[in-house]
């Protein structure tokens, strides 16, 4: 089984390679939402271009872009990009920020796993992130 760069393990389900169980696992759940008419549909990795490519004293730059690892439509013709986290990079963070940027129309929700604090086993990032911070602050 490969690993992923950050040391996720990747996993394959219909056909389709994702860099986490984590992310799979929310590829079970989304498929599971539109068979039971909770979701119209959803997507794989939409590509969204950052910052486009340019070239500077005869050096060529690509484009920075960014791909969330789920688009759902909603069933009130509302779309949410989805980003499933097992832990937040310097990297991730600059991206969402430039992405909120340049695309303040479009819903980015950072997603992780958790049995405890999730509803369904999925808690949005940011407020897991302040349930352990929390919790950490009650045990020192």
């Amino acid at each position: 089984m490969k690993k992923s760069k950050y040391g996720a393990k990747k996993i394959t389900i219909d056909g389709i390679t994702f860099d986490s169980k984590d992310e799979a696992r929310y590829y079970e759940y989304l498929k599971k939402l539109k068979i039971e008419g909770k979701i119209i549909n959803f997507e794989l990795q939409p590509k969204y271009e950052l910052q486009p490519g340019f070239k500077k004293m005869s050096k060529t730059y690509r484009a920075i872009t960014y791909s969330p690892d789920f688009l759902i439509y909603h069933l009130d013709d509302t779309e949410e990009l989805i980003d499933v986290k097992g832990m937040s990079t310097q990297q991730g963070e600059m991206r969402k920020k430039m992405f909120d940027y340049k695309y303040p129309h479009l819903k980015l929700t950072w997603v992780a796993r958790s049995l405890k604090y999730g509803e369904d086993g999925w808690i949005e990032y940011d407020k897991l992130k302040k349930i352990r911070k929390e919790n950490k602050r009650c045990q020192e």
